[in-house]
């Protein structure tokens, strides 16, 4: 049913198997909440939310507070994983790919349409990456965890 690249398995040290479909799940959540929050084509939540008369009736409440609450888990998750400085490079890198796209006339920034979208996509890779990072260093590294002791302080 899904392509073999969505359902390839890996072994960890373990012995645990593992898809990478979690990869692809939680790209299409982290993009799912940055676009679903705001987007240039009007159809996303500030718009939803900014376009009633009284904010507080039907389940406009209960939409401000999952939205909170989802933006709250990202930007803990890109703050836990990253740090500070981490969310900070890895905006200028995303930037960076922005800026060599218009520098090869793929897309136009001084269009707020086009930037739009790339600013909105950029911070949906940012929440992706916030989310995976801690898995990607410990594939790198090979280190899953460290403790600080009483000589390290």
């Amino acid at each position: 049913m899904l392509p073999g690249f969505l359902t390839k398995t890996s072994t960890t040290k373990s012995g645990k198997k593992v898809t990478h479909l979690q990869w692809w799940v939680t790209l299409v959540m982290a993009l799912a909440l940055a676009l679903g929050t705001w987007n240039p084509t009007g159809h996303h939540f500030i718009h939803y939310i900014s376009s009633v008369d009284d904010i507080l009736s039907g389940f406009k409440p209960f939409g401000i507070l999952i939205m909170l609450a989802l933006w709250l888990l990202a930007i803990k998750s890109i703050f836990q994983s990253l740090g500070f400085f981490g969310a900070l490079i890895t905006s200028i890198i995303i930037g960076a790919f922005i800026w060599g796209l218009q520098e090869y006339n793929i897309i136009n920034v001084s269009d707020f349409n086009q930037a739009g979208w790339a600013v909105t996509i950029g911070i949906g890779l940012l929440i992706w990456f916030g989310l995976n990072a801690s898995i990607i260093w410990k594939k790198l590294t090979g280190v899953y965890t460290t403790d600080a002791t009483s000589e390290d302080i």
